[in-house]
C-alpha cells in the first residue's frame, strides 16, 4: 500500500512482519473459535490478518479432494502456500486446519523456513472425549452411527505435535485466555 506525497511521489506504508500461525488439532477442538478471536483482536489493532477456515478451503480451493492420506497432504500443502504467500506480504495468516499428519505440517514449515517467513505451530489439545461432546458439525455422532468413517482421531489417525510452539490447552481455559496466549506467542517471535 502507498500513499501520494505532496511532490507526488509515493511513499510507502509502514510494514507489517506477516507470520502464519497453524493451529492443529482434532475437529472440535477449537482451533477456528481461538482463530477468529484472535483475529478480531489483531484487527481492532490495526493488523492486517486473515483466517485460513480448512471448511472454506476445502470447500472453494480443494473441492475434490477427499479424505485419504495424499489427498489430506495437498490439502495441507496448498493452505501451506496461501499462508506463506500472506505471511511474506506482511499478513498474519490464522490457520486453523486439522492437518493430522506430522510430515505434512513439517514440510509446510519447511516452506516457510526456506522464504524466511515466520511459521509458528499451534496444537490445540483438546482430548477427543471433549471434542465429540462439543461435535460442533456432528462428525462424532455421524461417526458412532456408521454414516461416516475416516473420522481424524477416531478412526482415522492424528499425529499430535511433538514439539509445538504453543501447546493450548482449550478445554481447561477459555476462548479469549487461548487467544491471548496466542498473542503473546506472537509477540515474543516479533511478529505484531
Amino acid at each position: 500500500m502507498s500513499t501520494a506525497t505532496p511532490g507526488g511521489r509515493a511513499a510507502s506504508a509502514p510494514q507489517q512482519t506477516g507470520a502464519t500461525v497453524w493451529l492443529t488439532g482434532l475437529p472440535s477442538a477449537g482451533k477456528t473459535t481461538i482463530a477468529y478471536a484472535l483475529a478480531e483482536r489483531l484487527r481492532s489493532e490495526g493488523h492486517r490478518v486473515e483466517v485460513l477456515d480448512g471448511d472454506e478451503i476445502r470447500e472453494f480451493l480443494s473441492a475434490g479432494l477427499g479424505f485419504s492420506r495424499a489427498d489430506r497432504h495437498t490439502n495441507v500443502q496448498r493452505i501451506g502456500f496461501v499462508a506463506e504467500l500472506l505471511a511474506s506480504n506482511g499478513t498474519i495468516a490464522l490457520v486453523p486446519v486439522i492437518a493430522p499428519f506430522a510430515d505434512s505440517r513439517e514440510a509446510v514449515r519447511k516452506r516457510h523456513q526456506v522464504e524466511g517467513t515466520p511459521y509458528l505451530e499451534v496444537h490445540v489439545a483438546t482430548p477427543v472425549e471433549v471434542c465429540s461432546e462439543r461435535d460442533v458439525k456432528g462428525l462424532y455422532a455421524k461417526q458412532a452411527a456408521g454414516e461416516i468413517s475416516g473420522l481424524t482421531g477416531v478412526d482415522d489417525p492424528y499425529e499430535v505435535p511433538a514439539d509445538p510452539d504453543l501447546r493450548i490447552e482449550a478445554h481447561q481455559q477459555g476462548v479469549h485466555e487461548s487467544a491471548a496466549a496466542l498473542y503473546a506467542l506472537l509477540a515474543r517471535r516479533g511478529a505484531l
